[in-house]
């Protein structure tokens, strides 16, 4: 714990009349154009509050504004988030920090830990994330019923948008782009295939397109991974943190693109859980094949592990084979998207 130079403390009195005791940073960013800075200020009450401060170009008032509105939704259907707070004038201020034009708001302290630090290794080994995760896809099945319609921009993971207007591409073509360069570089051997894959992405993805538009869409968190999801004293689920990824998201999407990379067996459980909750509808049942064959066969993973595979041509045949697979075989997703289970509140 650190005091907190003079520029810090004007920043923080913004937000409280408490007498500060001392302050912890953390910093948040990912490169120079994107700066955060998260400050846990000690009180004089016993009380911590949390100050964020950013400078980038996915966090303004309008933002924060919909991330504070979120909180409270997901807080009226009985789950916990910390509450986001303007100032003590009402407002999410902007602030001169360490050279930067920053927007600043505060949070709540958090009353629960996140999945990642509540349990030792011992006991990580003994705790199947499936006891947190099944409470945390029900919360967002109930999140995605109410179909939210007040946010005008999309969450981090939107396929056929940009986040931000820093991106050049959406995160589903820049991951497949980077599997095209490496596919590009294997050895002639595989040109034909990878050719053939490439198009039949291509192919896929424009089926996709044309559809996309009709599914339900809602407003979630964004994010849901240890590191976010909070549990309580005794390891069960309380309920999420972090908002910045938070917007609107084709319900879908979020659910497919959560659990990529995972193994179908664990989708079909994902989906049957959610569908307890959620009434998936036909263009929803129609689409889901085309969304998991769009983001899983090229996602991150794929491209890192083709590149590495330049000398070998037996991973490399066989990444191909697995990549294939994905985009030929109907896994059957329709028949885990029925509702099982009436009344759900």
């Amino acid at each position: 714990m650190i005091k907190p130079d003079q520029e810090l403390n004007d920043i923080i009195r913004r937000f409280t009349r408490d007498a500060v005791e001392g302050c912890r940073l953390i910093e948040t960013g990912k490169d120079e154009n994107d700066f955060r800075l998260v400050v846990i200020v000690y009180l004089s009450s016993g009380e911590k509050l949390v100050v964020k401060l950013a400078d980038n170009d996915f966090t303004d008032s309008g933002r924060i504004a919909v991330w504070q509105r979120t909180v409270r939704e997901y807080r009226r259907l009985g789950y916990y988030l910390p509450e986001i707070y303007t100032d003590l004038d009402g407002s999410f201020p902007k602030a001169d920090c360490r050279g930067r034009s920053c927007i600043i708001y505060a949070e709540e302290y958090s009353k629960y830990s996140p999945a990642e630090d509540r349990f030792s290794g011992e006991e990580k080994q003994s705790v199947s994330d499936w006891d947190y995760m099944r409470d945390a896809w029900i919360m967002t099945a109930r999140i995605a019923s109410q179909h939210f319609d007040y946010c005008d921009f999309p969450s981090a993971y939107c396929m056929f948008e940009t986040f931000c207007p820093s991106d050049k591409t959406d995160e589903v073509m820049e991951s497949a782009l980077e599997w095209k360069k490496a596919a590009d570089r294997l050895p002639a051997q595989f040109a034909e295939k990878t050719a053939r894959l490439w198009e039949m992405w291509l192919d896929n993805r424009r089926k996709l397109e044309k559809i996309y538009h009709l599914l339900p869409r809602s407003v979630f968190q964004g994010d849901l991974n240890d590191s976010n999801i909070l549990l309580d004293e005794k390891g069960r689920f309380a309920g999420v943190c972090d908002m910045n990824l938070c917007g609107r998201e084709v319900v879908l999407k979020y659910v497919l693109g959560e659990n990529n990379g995972a193994e179908p067996e664990r989708i079909f459980r994902v989906l049957d859980t959610f569908s307890e909750y959620y009434d998936f509808s036909e263009e929803e049942k129609e689409a889901a094949i085309l969304i998991y064959r769009c983001i899983t066969p090229f996602w991150w993973a794929p491209g890192k592990e083709l590149s590495e595979a330049q000398d070998d041509a037996e991973k490399a045949s066989a990444l191909l084979d697995c990549a294939e697979r994905i985009l030929t075989e109907d896994i059957g997703l329709r028949g885990h998207m029925i509702k099982r289970t009436e009344g759900k509140a």
